[in-house]
């Protein structure tokens, strides 16, 4: 017989998150649980997929040790609903847990850990370190241009790049760039692809606290991200990422800069009229000030907007994919954005799975330092 006590609160926040790591579906049924690690005081908790892992400690009082799975949602809807108290587990030695609050007690089967793949550890020999609200931001600035499709499976992740005592985080699907460049204190050169997916769930961990810092521990196959009492196991991505630099134009004929926060409202009204029945570009035209904007769907109908901005070069009409258009502005926080227009997808090196070269390409920058970045396809 296992016992121990700990803090409801306190649990329940850890299971929520270790559970994020753990499979839906598997043919190894162990990955389908949270793992739990009893050593006398400590509990582990683990949720592995084989795609990524996630892994943290909790206090507890036990003189016991023990290892074994639980359902995760299970164990996570049993948890959140107890009193906010402290949990007393008792678990018998053919695994049938026995979860007590108060007066409210449930029974729920366990199985045992053996089968249950052992995590890499880290490798303190490459420690990069950042700061935590810094590489939050990096990956949320970003992650909304990495592709969805399998069609190049590297592209579905995010390009780590340091060189210079500086970090350079990009994400390209074929019609979007999206980069964003941080100084730091690391000396060599590393260059990996981290799956999108996981760092949106490594992002979710990180602290907004400036005072925090993010260590990464890169290995040949796989890094490893420690956010203060999680470590979280990540697989890296095979292959050669598409020379994003290439396909940053050096020119721009016209030069926008214009309200982040009106020009996003501006594009949801249009967005109403567009869906994947009534597909239709928003078209911009830039001239005299203004930021003319319509869109037109044959059985929707059509909308009609201006938005005042400070214009310098040539006038010019292109149109955008309104999601497109709307993404990289959403994705930062700055009051005003800067738009650089001009030149072409083909001359850019932008991968356009169309096969539409010779057009327009859109430069989104917000802030001065660090640059942050995003090149669209214009239709």
């Amino acid at each position: 017989m296992t016992r121990f006590t700990c803090d409801k609160i306190k649990l329940s926040e850890a299971l929520n998150n270790v559970s994020k790591a753990v499979s839906d579906r598997s043919a190894l049924s162990a990955l389908e649980g949270i793992k739990f690690s009893i050593r006398q005081n400590n509990l582990e908790l683990t949720g592995y997929d084989l795609e990524i892992g996630i892994r943290t400690n909790l206090e507890i009082r036990s003189a016991d040790s023990a290892d074994f799975i639980v359902n995760s949602r299970i164990i996570c809807e049993m948890v959140r609903k107890m009193p906010d108290d402290d949990l007393l587990f008792e678990v018998s030695d053919d695994y049938m847990i026995t979860l007590e609050c108060g007066v409210t007690s449930y029974n729920l089967n366990a199985i045992p850990a053996d089968d249950y793949p052992e995590l890499p550890g880290k490798d303190s020999s490459t420690e990069v370190k950042i700061s935590q609200p810094v590489l939050k931001s990096m990956i949320q600035q970003t992650k909304f241009a990495a592709s969805q499709l399998d069609i190049k499976p590297i592209l579905k992740g995010e390009l780590f790049e340091i060189e210079n005592n500086t970090l350079t985080v990009a994400a390209i699907d074929g019609y979007r760039l999206a980069v964003r460049t941080e100084p730091i204190s690391y000396e060599g050169e590393l260059k990996f692809v981290v799956p999108a997916k996981n760092l949106d769930e490594v992002s979710k961990l990180l602290s907004d606290d400036e005072n925090e810092v993010c260590s990464l521990f890169l290995a040949k196959k796989h890094i490893i991200f420690q956010v203060g009492n999680y470590l979280v196991n990540s697989r890296l991505l095979e292959g050669e990422f598409h020379p994003y630099k290439s396909a940053i134009p050096s020119t721009w004929t016209t030069e926008v800069v214009v309200d982040r926060v009106k020009l996003i409202r501006t594009l949801e009204r249009c967005l109403l009229l567009i869906n994947e029945k009534n597909p239709s570009p928003v078209r911009c035209m830039f001239d005299n000030g203004q930021i003319s904007i319509k869109c037109a769907t044959r059985s929707l109908g059509k909308v009609h907007d201006e938005i005042s901005a400070d214009i310098n070069g040539t006038s010019m009409e292109i149109g955008f994919k309104c999601r497109f258009f709307l993404d990289p502005l959403k994705a930062v926080s700055d009051e005003k954005v800067k738009l650089q227009l001009g030149g072409s997808l083909h001359e850019s090196g932008i991968g356009n799975n169309t096969g539409a070269a010779g057009k327009s390409v859109c430069h989104y920058q917000s802030g001065t330092e660090p640059v942050r970045y995003a090149v669209c396809q214009v239709l």
